[in-house]
């Protein structure tokens, strides 16, 4: 019920698209449904071969059920959140108990990491979702007590193949691996009765018939077929195979991959984080020490996988590039201990429980400090003019965090309230409180103050969305549109317009490959092809970012740069007056 209430609640009244990831999955998915090629995505024409499919026919259906709007393109991931929190609260009764079973996923419902990284469009919650069955089903096809372990076998290999066709060889690789530790750890990887009960031949075809019609399918559409080429040069291409597992798995790993578009977290930090992904339960983290890992009952089994799959994840990590939301994949283990030791009780919990109410009453002092220093600060315009842009941060998933600065935080006295409130009810529940009545203050805190970050999000959508822009263009004359930078700088005009565009200085990040794929459409345009058609008869739109128009008007005369339409530091220009 929390986990609906939250997640669910964001679906009814979201902000809009955000450009970036957002638009360009939703658009990808409205892509396949129009053209009815759901093999190959595709970005402005050019063949985008470097995610699984799972999230983009997910959002596809959606669609063909729903309509094409923004908040169903949201759907599939918000409503894998509400079934991973679901089903992290049915793995910890099956292994613990009712009220342990509660807590897990009471954790996994109210963590910070969760709600964080499910506001953006990327299938990681689905993939944790499907590597947390995978996981319950290989402890259930183990266990003596259970009556169907070839079943659940099944479910094993069948949550294999999904995993494959959500994020490739890490949605395999990231339960058979904890399996296998654990299976070494407890004495049965040699076995005969153990891989009697998991069937892996059973299980292995299940998966191939599940993730290999699309691979073989998206090779033959896309060749060369083989190549092994071992270097990641701009302007080659070697297929979709190629690109698709040794560009974007093994030389990612490696980071070696081409182009280089992405960041990464400082290992300590990636490390550190997950005291902020799991806060407030990860206070609890010490009591989690108390626990007994012993293999001798089903509890104490739940708490060795957890342990195995945990470890893994976050070692494989600490040796490839990591992302802030990379380890998602680990938090309904962590969650299930948390929920193991909150159940238990004991000093370690109480002291918790403590911390709990020191640190929300230190962030609701912070809150409203915040607004009585801003709370005679003008907010002309949008939120975009207080905000100290740092773009080369943008690689990072919190990269436009470092964008904020104090005058930004009027146009958040509404957020900043809430907030407030949401941490003096933490504050004061858990000040003397212990066990459930603490830990359902401390979730009810998390309620409200994930209400107040999604008012933030609405007060940032000039900022992060272009919508306001593609409005301004539906109602302009009709004309050809171009779009300044990357795809990804402006994705959610493609959406919201559904219109194709000429990208000017674009042909980099994820668009270079596909771009040199036969058959690819050129929608790529220079500085000097643009002036020419600026300069031309035909209506020109450009959409553009602010920080963008010195080298416009250098380019032509200012006289030519007509303003359609401005806002969150982004402009409509047009090469012709509007009209009458």
């Amino acid at each position: 019920m929390i986990a609906g209430a939250v997640y669910l609640g964001c679906i009814v009244s979201p902000p809009s698209l955000m450009d970036d990831v957002d638009a360009v999955q939703a658009q990808i998915a409205r892509n396949m449904l129009i053209s009815g090629d759901w093999v190959t995505a595709r970005l402005d024409g050019v063949p985008y071969l470097e995610k699984a499919p799972l999230i983009y026919w997910a959002i596809a259906v959606s669609y063909k059920m729903l309509g094409v709007y923004d908040w169903v393109a949201r759907l599939p991931v918000a409503l894998s959140a509400v079934a991973l929190c679901w089903l992290t609260g049915a793995f910890g009764v099956w292994a613990f108990g009712e009220r342990a079973g509660f807590y897990a996923g009471l954790c996994m419902s109210t963590g910070v990491g969760l709600f964080l990284f499910t506001r953006v469009q990327i299938p990681d919650v689905m993939l944790t979702l499907a590597v947390a069955l995978a996981l319950w089903a290989f402890l259930r096809a183990l266990d003596e007590q259970e009556p169907h372990p070839r079943r659940w076998a099944l479910v094993l290999g069948a949550c294999l193949g999904v995993g494959l066709l959500l994020k490739s060889l890490v949605g395999v690789l990231f339960p058979v691996a904890a399996g296998g530790i654990y299976l070494f750890l407890t004495g049965q990887l040699f076995s005969a009765k153990t891989w009697r009960r998991l069937c892996p031949f059973s299980g292995l075809l299940l998966a191939i018939l599940i993730a290999a019609p699309w691979h073989i399918l998206a090779a033959l559409r896309n060749p060369p077929y083989f190549d092994l080429t071992l270097r990641s040069i701009p302007g080659e291409y070697h297929g979709f195979l190629w690109f698709f597992f040794m560009n974007e798995q093994v030389l990612r790993f490696l980071n070696l991959r081409s182009p280089r578009d992405y960041n990464t977290v400082p290992r300590l930090y990636f490390w550190l984080f997950h005291l902020l992904w799991l806060f407030p339960w990860s206070v609890y983290f010490p009591a989690v020490a108390r626990l007994s890992f012993k293999p001798v009952d089903r509890a104490g089994r739940t708490r060795l996988l957890a342990l195995c799959w945990t470890g893994f994840v976050l070692v494989f990590f600490t040796f490839s590039t990591t992302q802030e939301y990379y380890s998602m994949p680990c938090y309904p283990a962590l969650a299930l201990l948390l929920g193991s030791a909150m159940a238990l009780g004991g000093g370690g919990v109480r002291i918790g429980t403590r911390v709990i109410s020191a640190v929300a009453t230190c962030a609701a002092v912070a809150a409203i400090a915040l607004l009585i220093l801003v709370r005679h600060v003008p907010t002309p315009g949008d939120i975009s003019t207080a905000l100290n842009q740092r773009p080369g941060t943008y690689t990072l998933s919190l990269g436009h965090m470092g964008d904020l600065t104090v005058p930004a935080f009027a146009y958040l006295r509404a957020p900043l309230a809430v907030a407030a409130a949401a941490f003096l009810v933490g504050a004061l529940g858990t000040l003397r409180a212990t066990g459930r009545r603490a830990f359902l203050a401390a979730a009810c805190m998390m309620v409200l103050f994930f209400h107040a970050a999604r008012l933030a999000l609405v007060v940032f959508d000039p900022y992060l969305s272009s919508r306001p822009l593609a409005e301004a263009l539906a109602r302009a004359p009709a004309g050809k549109l171009i779009v300044d930078h990357h795809y990804y700088t402006f994705s959610s005009i493609f959406f919201y317009t559904n219109r194709s565009a000429l990208l000017l200085n674009g042909r980099f990040n994820n668009l270079v490959y596909g771009s040199y794929a036969p058959g690819a459409p050129n929608v790529f345009i220079d500085d000097a092809q643009w002036k020419t058609m600026w300069l031309g008869p035909e209506r020109c739109y450009l959409v553009a970012s602010d920080f963008a128009l010195p080298r416009l008007e250098k380019l032509v005369d200012k006289a030519r740069l007509h303003v359609v339409a401005a806002t969150g530091g982004k402009v409509v220009l047009a090469n012709q007056p509007a009209g009458p």
